[in-house]
């Protein structure tokens, strides 16, 4: 999993290169997030994904010129996701392999980080603790399930495998296996 202080150090280059994980092609990944997302074309997840997957994409056109209309089609499109989705997710994102977008709507996912096989939940939201420090967002580990309308803000890291129950807000670090719920979330069990 990557630190915070690597999250930060890699924020401040984000949006300037293709970003989309390495080793799988930009078709092989869009293949593997629409099976991930059900197979299914009408899937607001799989549309997200597909557009945050363009934006990182069109990042490693050049020259620079050739990009802009790709840019163009991508800003529309974000924006035509979180319109008729209700999902924002900005290609600045660092997002892993296997990703689910369970459901739609209400969802901001501005997280320095989004691991490998990880399931997100409607009414989600990632993101800053205060506007003073717009660089502290969470890094998402591996196999992390996020239940609907959890709260997950500020420099926090939930670690691989944890589980996030509906409603909670997250303000603190989550230990690898544990769940958390409540508000503010404490540990409720560990992961079988």
């Amino acid at each position: 999993m990557v630190s915070i202080k690597e999250g930060q150090r890699l924020s401040r280059n984000l949006g300037t290169s293709n970003c989309n994980p390495g080793g799988i092609g930009f078709w092989a990944l869009v293949a593997e997030d629409f099976r991930t997302n059900d197979a299914d074309l009408f899937s607001q997840g799989f549309w997200t994904l597909f557009w945050h997957r363009f934006g990182n994409w069109r990042m490693a056109v050049q020259p620079r010129i050739l990009r802009a209309p790709l840019t163009a089609i991508y800003f529309v499109m974000f924006k035509f996701c979180q319109w008729f989705g209700g999902i924002m997710l900005p290609y600045t994102v660092r997002v892993g392999r296997r990703v689910r977008i369970d459901h739609f709507g209400g969802m901001i996912l501005v997280a320095h980080t989004i691991g490998n096989d990880v399931t997100i939940r409607q009414n989600t939201t990632f993101g800053i603790a205060r506007t003073s420090e717009d660089q502290a967002r969470p890094i998402i580990g591996d196999r992390v399930d996020i239940g609907a309308g959890a709260v997950i803000i500020g420099a926090v890291q939930i670690g691989d495998g944890a589980r996030i129950g509906a409603n909670a807000v997250v303000v603190a670090d989550v230990p690898p296996g544990i769940t958390v719920g409540g508000v503010p979330a404490r540990p409720i069990g560990r992961v079988e």
